[in-house]
């Protein structure tokens, strides 16, 4: 069943002031409830595009997006909070907030214009923390944590909203392997036992090709091909698109199509 369909989408940016434009077109693209999928390709393909547009960050200039069938412009944003979660590439607060008061944020979708969270939202704020493993952070300010840290703090923030799917942009990005590993770890049990719909950005071929059950690969604003990880991420897709030639050696698990991307 999917959870997300695209239909004869037309997306342009424009830059007046050096008529440089970028346009991303999509006829069909469809997002399976329940699974962990990756969106791959070079810089400026289009990847963070469709996260913003499946967000109502952006909002196309032609075509449909529907969420479990309803067309999302027909959705009020504030009910559109309650069933995605968005967690961009990179997040500076103006203010220090606290670790609490970041997860807190959460939770606005459901707090009315002059409510306070109450008992409830509390609970689920101090659960998103727990599984995410920053309770202990909950007093300090995001500004005093490292990048690892507040990477699990914006979704654990995600989490506390409660969506059915969350849209993360290179949640690895400006991490070390170790955390980069634990960050995916993280979001593939998120997956199995918070039963929500997974959609990443990611650079890093070895990870999506441990940890993603379905692929989609962009180049030039356009979906190249998508399908499981086994069919998407050959030698010969990543030499075509990213002009690499590589290596893949799958690992001999059953349960995985873990890959090693050598260059050759």
């Amino acid at each position: 069943m999917s959870i997300v369909e695209i239909n004869n989408l037309f997306f342009e940016y424009k830059d007046t002031s050096t008529e440089d434009s970028f346009s991303l077109t999509l006829n069909q693209l469809e997002i399976k409830e329940g699974y962990f999928t990756s969106l791959i390709g070079p810089n400026g393909c289009g990847k963070s595009t469709i996260l913003k547009l499946i967000s109502k960050i952006l909002y196309p200039q032609k075509g449909r997006i529907k969420f479990s069938g309803v067309d999302i412009s027909e959705i009020p944003y504030k009910e559109y909070a309650k069933l995605i979660a968005y967690v961009p590439q990179s997040t500076y607060p103006y203010f220090p907030f606290s670790v609490f008061e970041i997860v807190m944020m959460g939770r606005t979708p459901y707090l009315g214009m002059l409510s306070f969270e109450n008992s409830i939202d509390k609970k689920i704020v101090e659960e998103a923390m727990d599984i995410l493993e920053i309770s202990h952070l909950k007093l300090k300010g995001i500004n005093e944590i490292s990048g690892g840290e507040a990477q699990r703090v914006y979704i654990a923030r995600a989490l506390a909203q409660k969506p059915k799917m969350i849209l993360l942009d290179e949640p690895n990005s400006h991490l070390d392997i170790e955390h980069q590993i634990q960050i995916f770890e993280l979001l593939a049990k998120l997956k199995r036992e918070e039963n929500l719909t997974i959609l990443s950005v990611s650079h890093d071929l070895n990870l999506v090709g441990i940890f993603s059950e379905k692929v989609f690969l962009m180049n030039h604003g356009q979906l190249i091909m998508h399908g499981n990880t086994s069919e998407v991420l050959t030698e010969k897709n990543i030499e075509d698109i990213f002009n690499v030639k590589v290596k893949i050696l799958p690992s001999g698990k059953s349960d995985l199509y873990n890959i090693l991307i050598n260059p050759v």
